[in-house]
């Protein structure tokens, strides 16, 4: 990564190494297809070499496999600047999660339009695919 990038890593590790309730990511060079493949590559060489058997993949053991293993499931996606798309971000984690989209540009989203967001958020009916 170019040195600005990680000068500002690493002002942002400074910053929040005390923190003990978020978890600060950064998705450099990420791509949600690319996540799943690698994943996939990873299970298939586990299965080749009797690490695992057919019948232990499942959606657990496939979390296991991701970048974000560490991390619970998105529950609120916030799309700024008008874009109503994934663009190949957090695909698998994604899921269930509910989505807002705001017109708002990522530099002007301040603190009334994330309050926004939550009351959306809070407002709606999650059933995680169930039926109603």
């Amino acid at each position: 990564a170019p040195q600005e990038t990680q000068d500002i890593i690493n002002t942002a590790i400074e910053k929040t190494k005390d923190n003990t309730g978020l978890k600060l990511c950064f998705a450099f060079i990420y791509g949600g297809r690319d996540e799943i493949v690698h994943a996939s590559k990873n299970i298939a060489i586990k299965l080749k070499e009797g690490l695992i058997k057919e019948d232990d993949i499942n959606e657990q053991l496939f979390s296991n496999e991701l970048m974000t293993k560490d991390l619970p499931d998105v529950d609120l996606m916030i799309r700024t600047s008008g874009e109503q798309r994934l663009s190949n971000f957090l695909l698998w984690q994604l899921a269930y999660a509910e989505f807002v989209f705001t017109n708002v540009l990522w530099p002007d989203f301040n603190d009334e339009e994330l309050y926004k967001a939550i009351w959306l958020y809070q407002n709606r009916d999650r059933r995680f695919g169930g039926l109603k």
